[in-house]
């Protein structure tokens, strides 16, 4: 497989930096976007011809634009987004919910990866990429505290699936990445104790306890391979990671 251009976000830990330390070590360009450099410049240090960043949050809707801007300048195209980004926060039940909150997380988890892909479509079509959207099984079921953070998961899978149907040449799936031993565990863990349901949350912390989390590389790597090679008879699918549909993607 020739060098591809990929775009990931939330790159500096858990899924995203496994997805980008991937597509580096199989030879591929990255273009990396997290709130925090340390990361980022520690792989650009490790893969300099490689590596592209924009560290700033992406929910300050001017960046997004900039890193497709950039992946173009730097490697002349994009084959790729994997819109990783996102927040849990605020854990609070509708009754307790601040509208303000509320924004300012759809304006992470939703419209920073619409922007994105707005800003990536010239180029997507292009090379007739692909967009994996990073969802949740939130997007589906129902918990208590979760209202931001679950609906902005079922905004974005169902965004993925308007993209399938208006961009027939781009391949768009939504992967749910399952309980990933990942800081939004820890969240969960020491916020949601405070207003989730307690079966819920108890349901959470066992699963850390009992070393049942997964390594952020068995989901990363399904959606490292899917964004390179993209199965177009899947688009606007919404999937788990370990669906059936995506066998082909999995560890051998």
């Amino acid at each position: 497989m020739s060098s591809k251009v990929i775009i990931v976000t939330g790159a500096s830990r858990g899924i995203g930096l496994a997805i980008a330390s991937y597509l580096l070590k199989a030879s591929h360009n990255v273009v990396l976007a997290a709130r925090s450099s340390d990361q980022l410049e520690a792989l650009k240090k490790s893969y300099p011809n490689q590596v592209e960043y924009v560290a700033g949050d992406l929910g300050n809707l001017e960046i997004p634009p900039k890193v497709a801007e950039l992946a173009v300048k730097a490697f002349g195209r994009i084959d790729g987004v994997v819109i990783n980004h996102g927040v849990l926060t605020p854990v609070t039940r509708l009754e307790n919910a601040s509208v303000e909150e509320w924004r300012k997380a759809y304006d992470i988890n939703v419209f920073s990866g619409l922007a994105l892909v707005k800003a990536a479509l010239p180029a997507l079509r292009k090379s007739k990429g692909s967009v994996v959207w990073v969802s949740s099984g939130a997007a589906a079921k129902a918990y208590t505290a979760w209202g931001a953070y679950g609906s902005s998961k079922a905004a974005v899978e169902s965004i993925s699936a308007h993209l399938a149907v208006e961009e027939p040449d781009i391949t768009g799936i939504a992967v749910s990445p399952g309980r990933v031993d990942t800081d939004m565990q820890r969240v969960i863990r020491e916020d949601g104790k405070h207003a989730m349901d307690a079966k819920d949350h108890s349901g959470f912390s066992s699963a850390f306890e009992q070393g049942q989390l997964l390594k952020p590389e068995q989901p990363g790597h399904v959606m490292a391979r899917f964004v390179l090679n993209p199965d177009h008879s899947l688009s606007g699918e919404s999937l788990r990671w370990q669906a059936s549909e995506l066998a082909a993607y999995q560890e051998a």
